[in-house]
């Protein structure tokens, strides 16, 4: 359909799961995309040598406001810029409350809340500069809706969306929306390894009664991005099956 030609994304942990597949759609809708990896160099040397020209990784660690920093400015001079935004990479450590160690809520308060401010704050410049912009923030329907053993991931998903309603106010003036994507259960590799019995309990609760593909997140985030979604901002779009 090409509703991302002429657009690039800077898309964050897109080497594997439902950022890789948001990096292939993008580029199927005719976006160049600039995607960050933390340590899966493998697979994003792979996705690269899969999807071709236009399409560039990068090794970055998205808990540091330095890192971030030289991110966005190695990112905007090999792109000349860039119009969307997609904050997905993240992380759980997930344990019940009584049993988790400060560095258990601040490793995951840093992966996925902090990373938010460090790279949206850095990326504000460019983004003003391309005329108009669309940040997407991943967050999860657990933070909307809390999950036992999940209250560090939980309190950092529900951040994310206080955060870019915020800045929705902030940058719309700007011609710049944010918006966030909250998933329910996506097929990955962590939804692989749940026992049997669980994944039972959860399809339980899905009125589609089926687990979500990482494909379904990234055609919800090529909306977010595209026109199709001009008048659209500060909203949280659950793509859950029903689930909330």
């Amino acid at each position: 359909m090409g509703l991302l030609t002429g657009k690039t994304a800077l898309i964050t942990g897109g080497s594997r799961g439902i950022g890789a597949a948001i990096v292939r759609y993008f580029v199927a809708e005719g976006a160049r995309v600039a995607f960050t990896y933390a340590r899966s160099a493998g697979p994003a040397e792979a996705l690269v040598q899969e999807l071709g020209e236009g399409v560039r990784a990068y090794q970055s660690d998205a808990a540091s406001y330095a890192a971030a920093g030289e991110l966005v400015k190695q990112v905007t001079e090999d792109f000349g810029g860039f119009d969307i935004l997609v904050n997905n990479a993240g992380i759980t450590r997930d344990t019940l409350l009584l049993r988790m160690s400060e560095e258990q809520w601040d490793e995951v308060m840093n992966n996925n809340l902090k990373s938010i401010f460090n790279l949206t704050k850095q990326a504000l410049r460019p983004l003003m500069k391309s005329g108009s912009g669309s940040v997407i923030n991943m967050s999860s329907i657990v933070g909307v809706t809390g999950q036992a053993g999940q209250a560090n991931y939980a309190a950092s998903k529900a951040g994310i969306i206080g955060f870019s309603k915020s800045l929705a106010k902030e940058m719309g003036s700007r011609n710049i929306r944010c918006n966030v994507v909250a998933p329910g259960f996506i097929v990955t590799d962590m939804t692989d390894e749940l026992p049997e019995a669980l994944r039972e309990g959860y399809l339980s609760q899905i009125p589609l009664k089926r687990l979500g593909n990482p494909e379904e997140i990234a055609k919800v985030c090529a909306f977010l991005g595209s026109e199709l979604s001009s008048y659209v901002n500060g909203q949280v779009l659950g793509v859950d099956g029903g689930l909330s």
